[in-house]
């Protein structure tokens, strides 16, 4: 072989290891980009999808039926609540009249009792007797009720508890805005007025 054809045959040796170190880097370089493309998510994947106009439309109005749903249901149980408080506190005043009227009932058959005696003995001190023990009897139950008398003669004038009837001259200053008597005795229940006292105050 000439030094010619040797020199052409290292020649060609050289350009086919440059060729292929240059398609080895190539192949790399794609090999590399591929990962990284695989690596990294698409350009906006990760974003929410936008809602098209008619898509929120029906998103708005499913959320608004739902609202009136829950409305509704909360009216109804108001109502229900309010009905059955009404019922309650009507049955509350109902049995609670009841009550009371009950309890008046043995003082009725005292006064019944006392109303037959008149009629078949002559001794009065025995009848005052039973009066006054009907009459106690009837001061308890109204204590047992929380009603209570006031105690107005000889206390200050209060517009609030008193009703004037009328005025009289004091005797003396210490009497002046005083209660002097009492015409009709005043009540009250739980210290609230039932009656107002009817008096006669010093002026």
């Amino acid at each position: 072989m000439s030094k010619k054809e040797q020199k052409q045959q290292e020649t060609a040796k050289a350009d086919d290891k440059q060729l292929h170190a240059e398609a080895q880097d190539a192949q790399a370089s794609t090999a590399g980009t591929e990962t990284a493309d695989k690596q990294q998510p698409a350009e906006g994947g990760d974003e929410k999808k936008q809602e098209t106009p008619e898509e929120k439309i029906k998103r708005l109005e499913e959320e608004l039926d739902h609202e009136k749903k829950e409305y509704l249901f909360l009216m109804a149980e108001f109502d229900n609540y309010r009905k059955r408080t009404l019922k309650e506190k009507g049955d509350l005043i109902r049995n609670g009249g009841e009550k009371v009227l009950a309890d008046l009932l043995p003082v009725i058959d005292d006064f019944e009792r006392a109303i037959d005696a008149i009629d078949k003995t002559s001794d009065i001190d025995s009848l005052k007797e039973g009066v006054n023990l009907i009459y106690n009897k009837f001061v308890k139950y109204l204590e047992k009720q929380q009603v209570k008398p006031m105690e107005s003669t000889g206390k200050d004038f209060d517009s609030d508890i008193h009703e004037a009837v009328t005025t009289f001259p004091a005797q003396d200053e210490s009497q002046k805005g005083k209660v002097i008597d009492t015409v009709l005795k005043g009540y009250t229940i739980n210290d609230k007025v039932l009656r107002h006292a009817k008096v006669v105050v010093g002026q």
